[in-house]
């Protein structure tokens, strides 16, 4: 992979990690149209991962700062006996509603009956090592036009239903349910590549009723562990793999590329979603991903039928 490589796929990742259209999807059309094989190139993905990391983390430090003081102040009332659920300030809340929304990932590592003894993690990697992988992207970005314009709907009722027009309608409280129903969304997203994280679990908020800011806030702070523990996860792997020919297959300097490109390019498109957010202008996602559904699927049927990648002209394979 040279460095114009590394700045384009980092300028994917930046973009499609935040706006709701699908990073996973997304990497897997430019790796195929450019026949760039990610699987040999782990570390790549891992500063990939770390780039987007540090995007939402400069976005948010005022919250996760807020975040990190509440733990402390919610240890401390848990120890004294002052610790009351109905009572806890919104911080808190929130902190204790992103512990929630985290638990249903540890559903990808539960085996999936009927399938052999295969966890969710598992069908992820196998899917990605099939060349039928790429037709299940296109229905998956299918499904995320499908669950926004189910969110854009759900926030047009909200907002029939809001008896005052000075206020953006909504709860700005998450319950336990929220969280649950979040998690269960983003967990997947992980299994479906081209369901997107952040599109998909915003719509699951604005369904259970929630202000879409606080839903959309909620969405990127709960990405943060969630990428992090990919990016640990590759990180294992590409240790595991450090014999192979290929795992430092892409020079250094295009990695640091790579993981620059992705972190400025992500900062700018969380502060592109919120503000197309607040001005009711995700309708164009839905639009967008629809399209690039069918035509993925059209594509991806057609080489099925001629057995090899319409760009590259490598062979398919099936494993």
């Amino acid at each position: 992979m040279n460095i114009i490589q590394a700045i384009i796929l980092g300028i994917v990742q930046g973009l499609t990690e935040f706006l709701p259209v699908s990073s996973s999807g997304h990497l897997t059309i430019f790796q195929h149209v450019m026949g760039v094989d990610m699987e040999g190139n782990l570390f790549f993905n891992v500063m990939l991962h770390v780039g987007t990391l540090l995007a939402v983390c400069a976005v948010y430090y005022k919250l996760i700062i807020r975040l990190i003081k509440a733990l402390f102040g919610l240890i401390k009332d848990i120890f004294t006996g002052k610790f009351k659920w109905s009572k806890m300030d919104g911080d808190k809340n929130l902190l204790v509603m992103l512990f929630i929304g985290l638990l249903p990932l540890f559903l990808l590592f539960v085996p999936i009956p009927g399938s052999g003894g295969l966890s969710g993690k598992d069908l992820a990697e196998v899917w990605q090592g099939n060349s039928g992988y790429f037709i299940i992207t296109g229905f998956a970005e299918l499904a995320t036009s499908i669950m926004l314009w189910v969110g854009i709907k759900a926030l047009d009722n909200t907002k029939a239903r809001s008896t005052n027009v000075l206020k953006e309608p909504g709860r700005r409280r998450m319950k336990t349910v929220d969280a649950v129903f979040v998690g269960i969304t983003q967990c997947l997203a992980a299994v479906f590549p081209g369901l997107s994280r952040s599109g998909s679990t915003l719509a699951m908020g604005e369904l259970r009723g929630l202000n879409k800011q606080v839903a959309l806030d909620y969405t990127f702070v709960l990405g943060i562990p969630s990428i992090l523990a990919a990016a640990l996860l590759e990180a294992k792997d590409a240790l595991e793999a450090q014999g192979t020919q290929d795992t430092f297959a892409v020079s250094t300097g295009a990695m640091i590329i790579g993981m620059i490109t992705a972190m400025v390019v992500g900062f700018f498109a969380i502060k592109l979603f919120k503000w197309m957010l607040a001005k009711d202008r995700t309708g164009i996602f839905v639009a967008y991903t629809a399209l690039v559904g069918i035509a993925v699927i059209v594509i991806g049927a057609v080489e099925l039928m001629a057995g090899k990648n319409l760009f590259s002209g490598a062979a398919l394979t099936f494993g």
